[in-house]
């Protein structure tokens, strides 16, 4: 049997919480690895956290000055030397552009190691793919990616969202949300289909628990008139009335909805309340305004239109919610005024999946504290759209 075959069907046929157990024994026996380990991303991407030992974890391991970070931001394979002849080969974990953490591969180095780099990298994506999967089943690897208790608010944004990117060729997406293990009532969710994407980025009124309930109703009221079909104001719509009904006006939520068609470029949107967009074109920045409408909750039975929008190939759109553009500096200055736009420009070089977290590294050297006194969510979308 080929190897790669023989490692694929190990991690398809083993139980949820046994996928590193199997994935182990096969790169043992099929590629005469010395070490396997498997590392997760924490939810603020700042650590590696391995899967191995919990509930007592090893040591995390740095994103930003290791050689497994390395691999995870540059997302590609990296090799390590170590000693007695034996490299480490730190592989990125990834599901269709959203990084789930690195596999850590020790083997003999020289041929042996290059030979098997390739298969290697597919036998990763292979983990990847059944770590999502296994995740319904067990909490191994969710309990993996925190390196700190989350509250319980928090807990329960995170299992709204559907990721941290995304990627395909006519677009790349990436999201980070701060702080990440107490964020409140913000929130990004996105759809893809053959010929649309359908993104959303949300800002609950309110702290803790109560903008968190907020939140998950709003966006699952959305998320049940898309999958209707319905289209995106009335989607709107039926959300407002959603939240109305149950709040009666005390509590409301802020969004901006966007409906791309990937051929045209085209694209639908409801601004719904205070998240903001930003374009970089061309090497400028500018704030893409939009004719303002109310939040989604505020009133009974209100209205929305939808206006129209075009992106460019090459367009990179950057979404913030206001945790951000109203940070403030401690001499006054609002992170929205200047301060953003020379985020956006230092990072228009970065992969959509670490703009975001660069941007709020910028924001908390902004504000001058490291404890955030409000949500702050960052979005980019970077669009290349559909060859004719």
């Amino acid at each position: 049997m080929n190897r790669f075959v023989a490692a694929e069907r190990a991690l398809r046929t083993a139980a949820p919480h046994q996928l590193l157990d199997a994935v182990r024994r096969v790169l043992v026996e099929q590629y005469e690895a010395d070490a396997v380990e498997l590392f997760m991303a924490d939810y603020g991407t700042t650590v590696l956290q391995p899967v191995s030992r919990l509930p007592h974890t090893q040591e995390p391991v740095s994103v930003h000055n290791s050689p497994a970070g390395r691999a995870f931001g540059a997302q590609e394979p990296f090799i390590e030397g170590l000693s007695d002849g034996l490299v480490c080969v730190h592989l990125p974990v990834t599901v269709r552009g959203d990084r789930l953490g690195i596999l850590a591969v020790s083997l003999p180095g020289g041929e042996h190691a290059r030979g098997c780099l390739k298969e290697l990298a597919e036998v990763a994506d292979v983990l990847g793919h059944e770590v999502v999967v296994a995740e319904r089943d067990t909490d191994l690897y969710v309990q993996a990616r925190r390196k700190d208790r989350l509250t319980l608010a928090a807990e329960m944004q995170w299992q709204l969202l559907p990721g941290r990117s995304y990627a395909c060729p006519e677009y790349e997406l990436g999201a980070q949300l701060e702080p990440a293990y107490a964020i409140f009532g913000d929130n990004f969710d996105w759809s893809v289909t053959a010929d649309r994407l359908l993104l959303y980025v949300s800002n609950g009124m309110g702290e803790g628990m109560e903008a968190s309930l907020l939140t998950n109703l709003a966006v699952n009221a959305l998320r049940n008139a898309r999958r209707a079909g319905i289209g995106l104001s009335d989607q709107a719509a039926l959300a407002d009335q959603a939240v109305y009904a149950h709040y009666r006006g005390r509590c409301y939520l802020s969004s901006l909805m966007f409906d791309f068609d990937l051929i045209s470029g085209q694209v639908q949107v409801v601004d719904a309340g205070s998240p903001q967009v930003l374009r970089l074109r061309d090497g400028t920045v500018e704030r893409v305004s939009f004719e303002a409408q109310l939040p989604l909750g505020m009133f009974e039975e209100t209205d929305y239109t939808a206006q129209d929008f075009q992106v460019e190939p090459g367009d990179r759109l950057v979404f913030v919610s206001d945790g951000v553009y109203e940070a403030f500096s401690p001499g006054g200055e609002s992170y929205g005024d200047a301060a953003l736009t020379r985020a956006i420009m230092s990072t228009r070089l970065l992969p959509p999946a670490d703009v975001p977290r660069a941007v709020l590294r910028e924001l908390t050297g902004h504000r001058g504290q490291v404890v955030a006194t409000d949500d702050a969510l960052v979005l980019c979308l970077d669009w290349r759209g559909r060859p004719s």
